[in-house]
């Protein structure tokens, strides 16, 4: 059985889950129309249709925000993220028809602007969502968690989120560097010459003992010709004749024969 990849698991988890298809990423509003922020936005493509919430608390207060991926929040018309406080007052964060999206490896930041306006901080400024969506493979769909409102500043306040989440995660191939491919051939190869070797050796030919196994006679000797061809290799082996003797001319006179007079005295 082949094995189902992450967004398809997350497909048959929402659909046992009894939530319906809907429009998907097509209804956010990109600010800047683009092939990037548009392959970016596709691939929260699983995460869409489904309402995401977090809950936080501020002394004695505490607030609840809805997510929802391009689509109405908690169905206020247009609002990707909102917050709720005790007695139910919404809050806009951020409108989907006003996004952005950023992909990495294995994350997406989707970025809702157009939320209320701040009442006396920030400058007044749109209130402005940024939700960080990361590969999680042990979890298809995460748990919304509110980080942090940064609202410090007189400029650029932001709500961020997190969220976790397999189908970011991308399919891993297990690859095989040429060195082990070579070594699984080679270890192969020797299963089969040892193995058929053997086989031959002891139905065929009919061997006991050490003879099964496959060319004994050469491998016990593998040694000794090592042996040979080291010696080979390393030593001369040419006949060595050695330059003839110079013989010089005697200095000392040689001695001359006796002579006998023997013949010269009276018989």
């Amino acid at each position: 059985m082949a094995m189902l990849s992450s967004r398809a698991v997350v497909f048959l988890i929402l659909l046992a889950g009894g939530v319906q298809a809907g429009g998907g990423t097509s209804k956010c509003k990109l600010s800047v129309d683009n092939q990037r922020e548009k392959k970016a936005l596709s691939l929260l493509e699983p995460l869409t249709n489904i309402s995401f919430k977090a809950q936080t608390t501020d002394g004695n207060d505490s607030y609840t925000y809805v997510l929802q991926i391009c689509d109405d929040a908690d169905g206020v018309k247009d609002a990707g993220v909102i917050q709720k406080d005790k007695s139910g007052k919404t809050v806009r964060i951020g409108n989907y028809n006003a996004a952005e999206a950023t992909a990495g490896g294995d994350w997406v930041m989707l970025i809702y602007r157009g939320g209320e306006k701040y009442d006396n901080h920030c400058s007044n400024e749109e209130r402005k969502a940024i939700i960080l969506i990361s590969c999680n493979r042990s979890v298809a769909v995460g748990e919304l968690s509110m980080i942090q409102e940064k609202n410090e500043k007189s400029l650029d306040c932001f709500y961020l989120f997190e969220l976790e989440s397999s189908v970011l995660c991308a399919d891993v191939q297990p690859k095989l560097s040429t060195g082990s491919i070579l070594l699984i051939i080679g270890f192969s190869c020797l299963a089969v010459y040892l193995i058929g070797g053997f086989l031959y050796q002891r139905l065929v030919v009919g061997a006991k003992g050490v003879e099964q196994f496959p060319n004994y006679a050469f491998w016990s000797e593998i040694g000794n010709l090592s042996a040979d061809g080291c010696d080979f290799v390393c030593r001369s082996r040419g006949s060595r004749e050695e330059p003839p003797t110079y013989r010089g001319v005697a200095t000392e006179p040689l001695e001359e024969p006796e002579e006998r007079d023997d013949h010269l005295l009276p018989m």
